[in-house]
């Protein structure tokens, strides 16, 4: 029994790990919770086979819909349906996001608030200098000159939006969505923006406290078996040297 214990306090332990991040998230743009559960693995070696551990297990990510929150900014802009915008990774290589916005970098490249470049039909977005952009609902980019005589505005770029299926994609540790046998996504006209607002995480701050109260609960209960499966044993051992 105190083996069980053990391993049931240290996956409670890492339980509430999963949840703590998702609390320190709740007010990350773009954020979706991490979902967890407990799995039954079999205890291999001599004994019953019905015996078996239960392990903590990563299920998956909430890929529900975060509160829009209006900011009036031309920088900034939500998704208002599932899917992703594309971006270039720390690693170069293409990645996916939901936190929205964006500034301009001193050549004119378009970059999320994080620092990395905005992936478009053709590769990172550059806006000409001294332009003013904008960002259409199907993601097109426009860019306005800001003075000389024609002030036409000009398409500079389209942003990749894509919606692969949820089972299709993984969370990495740095928050970006990537695809599980890599490569990269095709493009979804049916994904669009919502300019001047930003989407906010989609973690229940009040259901993760009380998960964390839980897990606590739950992690106690672990340790009073350890403690038990100790005095029993000692109890056992007090018994057997009396009647030596």
């Amino acid at each position: 029994m105190i083996y069980l214990a053990m391993n049931g306090a240290k996956h409670v332990e890492w339980q509430q790990a999963t949840t703590s991040h998702n609390l320190a998230n709740a007010n990350t743009n773009g954020y979706k919770a991490d979902q967890v559960s407990f799995r039954a693995l079999p205890v291999k070696g001599e004994g019953s086979p019905t015996r078996t551990y239960v392990v903590d297990n990563t299920v998956g990510h909430d890929m529900s819909q975060g509160s829009l929150l209006q900011t009036g900014s031309p920088n900034d802009f939500a998704l208002g349906t599932p899917g992703f915008f594309a971006v270039q990774g720390p690693d170069g290589q293409e990645a996916y996001s939901r936190d929205g916005g964006f500034a301009l970098d001193e050549t004119g490249m378009m970059r999320t608030k994080s620092g990395l470049p905005l992936i478009g039909d053709g590769g990172p977005i550059t806006v000409p200098a001294g332009s003013k952009p904008e960002i259409g609902q199907d993601g097109t980019v426009m860019a306005t000159p800001q003075s000389g005589q024609d002030r036409t505005p000009q398409i500079v770029g389209q942003l990749k939006l894509v919606n692969p299926a949820v089972r299709d994609v993984y969370k990495g540790e740095d928050g970006l969505f990537r695809l599980n046998g890599g490569g990269t996504a095709q493009a979804d006209q049916g994904v669009k923006l919502v300019a001047g607002a930003l989407e906010g995480s989609n973690v229940n701050a009040v259901d993760s406290l009380v998960q964390m109260i839980s897990h606590a609960r739950q992690f106690d209960l672990n340790i009073k078996l350890m403690q038990t499966a100790d005095q029993n044993a000692r109890s056992a051992t007090q018994v057997l040297a009396m009647t030596a």
